[in-house]
């Protein structure tokens, strides 16, 4: 969106688009004690860093060097949340949901 704004031709934010995407997907969001606060929304804020970051290497290179287009990348973010077990899908049944302290 950054670069969207700033005026960048479609094939720089689509290059911006898939290098945030490529590092973020196959996160599972195992919400401790029902709420997406912990780590879903930590998990978004740092999130915001890696869409800026992108921003710089979409701005800053010739996105005909990429190697994966943003399509296989949404496909791929597909086929492993296809894959991966409904528990860690904020349901808090796995991974840090079950390492919480109760009060």
């Amino acid at each position: 969106m950054l670069l969207y704004c700033a005026g960048s031709d479609i094939n720089t934010v689509e290059a911006a688009t898939e290098i945030a995407f490529e590092h973020h997907f196959g996160v599972t969001c195992d919400s401790i004690g029902g709420y997406v606060q912990i780590p879903c929304i930590e998990r978004n804020a740092t999130g915001t860093v890696k869409a800026y970051d992108a921003f710089l290497l979409a701005s800053s290179g010739n996105h005909a060097f990429q190697k994966i287009s943003l399509d296989s990348v949404i496909k791929v973010i597909k086929s492993t949340g296809d894959d991966m077990s409904k528990k860690y899908k904020e349901t808090s049944e796995a991974g840090l949901a079950l390492s919480s302290t109760k009060c």
